[in-house]
């Protein structure tokens, strides 16, 4: 190892947290040092990115599942695969703890106005001591099983069903658009006629206004989302066409530079295909 190297990079990171702490300790929350102290109070919450970045910090030594007292709850808002649900539900059982899975519906707007939608799956007892922390992030909470990975399930399906509306919505605004027909004209007519749910209005804004920087949630983000949905398909025999389909053009946008991008870029694929947008 270079010595020098490692610890100016750990700075580096520390900082980096601490910055991104600094607006919740300003409303009253109190920031950590290690994963153990998370879990004093016997319930922690998770919302992390994929299966890798939840593996690491529940199942590596020193986390979660070593850090918790028995008896404690972890909630798990993340959107991960539902295989890994499973084991995490096993791992906590097998450690006298309780697993709720709970993730949310909303972008970063209505997660900030404290308006998500939670969809939870758990015992019985550990959704009761779950409640009032589903309550202090969201409008409403859907119980839909005590088996966790149910919950899981159910939000891939959704962000599935979210891409489809986003693919479609790009490609009828390019068929239009490339009639003569303004983008912005469309989805008025849309919106007031058809779709007038606040997905139509909010990603047929996003794509008609090629609005895809900065991300609510990032197209490498999406890719995965579909990609897990995929698998969870696979193992229940279900075939998802569209879902194959959605896969590629997330794999076509980041082939060409959009992993950072808004997940609604994929609806701007189809103007591209069109030869309507350089």
């Amino acid at each position: 190892m270079r010595h020098g190297c490692e610890p100016i990079e750990g700075r580096s990171r520390s900082d980096r947290r601490q910055r991104k702490a600094e607006p919740l300790i300003a409303q009253g929350a109190r920031a950590v040092a290690s994963i153990a102290e998370a879990c004093r109070e016997g319930a922690v919450l998770t919302m992390l990115a994929n299966d890798n970045a939840v593996e690491s910090v529940v199942l590596r030594k020193g986390g979660i599942i070593d850090s918790l007292p028995k008896g404690g709850i972890h909630i798990s808002s993340s959107t991960i695969s539902v295989a890994l649900s499973e084991a995490l539900a096993t791992a906590h059982a097998k450690a006298g703890q309780r697993f709720v899975a709970a993730p949310v519906f909303g972008r970063p707007d209505v997660a900030a106005a404290g308006q998500l939608f939670v969809v939870a799956a758990g015992s019985a007892d550990a959704l009761a001591a779950a409640t009032p922390l589903f309550d202090a992030i969201g409008q409403k909470t859907f119980v839909v099983s005590e088996t966790p990975k149910a919950a899981n399930l159910v939000k891939l399906s959704g962000n599935f069903l979210i891409a489809v509306v986003i693919e479609s919505l790009g490609e009828a605004m390019a068929l239009v658009g490339k009639g003569g027909v303004g983008r912005h004209q469309y989805l008025d007519i849309l919106t007031s006629t058809l779709f007038s749910a606040p997905i139509y209005k909010t990603y047929g804004a996003l794509i008609a206004d090629r609005k895809f920087l900065p991300a609510g949630f990032a197209a490498s983000l999406g890719q995965k989302d579909i990609r897990l949905a995929l698998a969870a398909a696979e193992e229940l025999r279900v075939p998802l066409p569209l879902a194959s389909l959605l896969r590629d053009r997330f794999l076509t946008l980041m082939a060409h530079g959009g992993d950072e991008l808004d997940w609604s870029a994929i609806g701007g694929l189809a103007a591209k295909d069109a030869g309507e947008e350089g």
